[in-house]
């Protein structure tokens, strides 16, 4: 990722030329981005971040169309919210467009992938107008708070047009949740540090990664498919079971190694930090619902290899199931067949063994943990002047948390989702509130 980070994609695109890759263009600067933020009742001050880190990419301005989606359901606040930004930002882009999306539209979820599909078909009115070859745009679906590194866009580019079967391909950069990493609470800091860690290892298996929240891809390949799905929860998971199922297998999500920051789960308070991170993981869990989806998929379409089926499958419902359990297994495994075993175990050899077993195991898991401290450390943005060399302390002391985190705030909610399918308890989406202290 750091590698990355320092390279020149600018320069390495001018000394490219024509791509040899399937794509039909004969400069980098024929390629256009579509960048799609959909926006419900966040401060300005979120949006206007979001905003200044688009400004300040090293991409042509002249080649990026930006959308500020909002929703008719918050009509008011928007149109304040999007006349400033469109005032301060709208003629730094090629095109720069707001859209309402209307509510209560039949068939529809309200939330970000309805919202998302809307602007993206009304950014195509656009295209059409302008008449911009459809695998000449690469569209990336944000969360408003997501802010893209100077680099993103050139990176990006250049993978398109270097990887193999591009229009088969989604791109995923690195969530990193700093944003407001040193104003979040301590246990908030510590699910932002493993929710990133988590999506920085999930590079390291490019035939099993799916999109997860911010991520690019082709817009043909997206008009191919019809859009986002309007009618679920979890649409960034989605729209790559869409693609997959559509082109029979022959789809891929292509690591970019390269970061975007978001916003860490901060509230006015601790209470309502907690409950919002708790809703929050809920919310990512509930994609349990791609299971089904991926099964009676599976099921319907013969072209898909059988072994792909199986290794993509068993992936996905693994790890599903090991979001749920593995932290409480780890918990109470230990001690559990001592409470449970009663006095023919307690006899046993093992029963003698099992204690300094289970120490060494998380002994050895321990070493782990301060490693994690480690890299997070090297994550952390610089600090602000107000905090003092306690915070850096903080930092480090607070990741005693870690195991108390993963099985109220991972592992609990995530059995929670999977009840709310298990008994027909629908849920709807629930946007995450952004506050900036």
């Amino acid at each position: 990722m750091r590698k990355n980070e320092h390279e020149n994609w600018i320069k390495k695109l001018e000394e490219m030329g024509a791509p040899q890759n399937g794509i039909n263009v004969q400069s980098y600067r024929e390629i256009y981005h579509l960048i799609v933020l959909p926006t419900f009742r966040e401060p300005i001050e979120v949006v206007r971040t979001t905003m200044n880190c688009l400004v300040k990419t090293d991409y042509p301005k002249d080649k990026m169309i930006v959308v500020l989606a909002c929703e008719e359901a918050d009509r008011e606040n928007a149109e304040r919210i999007s006349s400033e930004i469109k005032k301060n930002y709208g003629d730094k882009f090629f095109k720069f467009l707001v859209t309402f999306h209307p509510s209560n539209l039949p068939g529809e979820i309200a939330g970000h992938g309805a919202n998302d599909a809307w602007a993206t078909k009304e950014a195509k009115k656009l295209i059409d107008e302008l008449n911009i070859p459809y695998e000449n745009i690469l569209v990336s679906s944000f969360d408003i708070d997501t802010c893209v590194y100077p680099k993103y866009f050139s990176c990006l580019t250049y993978y398109y047009l270097t990887v193999k079967n591009p229009l088969r391909t989604s791109f995923q950069p690195i969530p990193l949740y700093l944003n407001n990493i040193w104003e979040t609470p301590s246990l908030s800091r510590v699910f932002s540090f493993s929710s990133s860690f988590w999506h920085t290892m999930n590079q390291e298996r490019p035939d099993k990664l799916i999109t997860f929240s911010s991520h690019s891809m082709p817009f043909k390949t997206l008009s191919d498919v019809g859009f986002k799905q309007k009618n679920v929860i979890s649409d960034d998971s989605r729209i790559f079971w869409q693609c997959f199922f559509e082109y029979d297998g022959d789809y891929r999500t292509e690591p970019l190694y390269y970061p975007v920051s978001m916003d860490a789960n901060c509230a006015e308070d601790l209470k309502t930090t907690l409950k919002n991170i708790y809703k929050q993981q809920k919310r990512w869990a509930y994609g349990v619902g791609e299971v089904p989806f991926f099964i009676f998929a599976s099921i319907k379409n013969k072209k898909i290899p059988l072994r792909k089926k199986l290794s993509m499958g068993f992936n996905l419902i693994e790890g599903h199931i090991s979001w749920a359990v593995s932290a409480i297994l780890i918990f109470a495994l230990g001690w559990l067949p001592l409470l449970i075993g009663g006095p023919e175990f307690s006899s046993l050899l093992l029963s003698y063994n099992l204690p300094k077993v289970t120490g060494l195991i998380l002994t050895i898991a321990m070493s782990c943990i301060i490693f994690s401290i480690w890299i997070s450390m090297l994550l952390l943005p610089p600090k602000p002047a107000n905090y003092g060399k306690s915070k850096n302390v903080l930092v480090v002391v607070e990741w005693v948390m870690i195991p108390f985190v993963m099985i109220f705030f991972s592992a609990l909610p995530a059995l929670h989702a999977q009840m709310h399918w298990l008994f027909g308890k629908y849920m709807g989406f629930w946007v995450t509130p952004k506050v900036r202290k």
